[in-house]
């Protein structure tokens, strides 16, 4: 597929996929941070009462 581009031209294109799939990582792991609580004050109780009304 990529034979009849030069050494160089491959290179870049490489690179430009591998900055690619950083920034999606990034990005999802960003997201996910989000959605989450907080861990250190976590409340099972209180958060599952939070989350069984807020998905009624």
């Amino acid at each position: 597929m990529f034979d009849s581009l030069s050494e160089e031209t491959q290179l870049i294109l490489m690179v430009i996929g591998i900055a690619i799939l950083f920034i999606a990582v990034s990005w999802n792991t960003k997201r996910n941070k989000r959605s989450l609580y907080d861990r250190g004050k976590r409340n099972f109780r209180k958060n599952y009462m939070e989350k069984k009304k807020k998905n009624k």
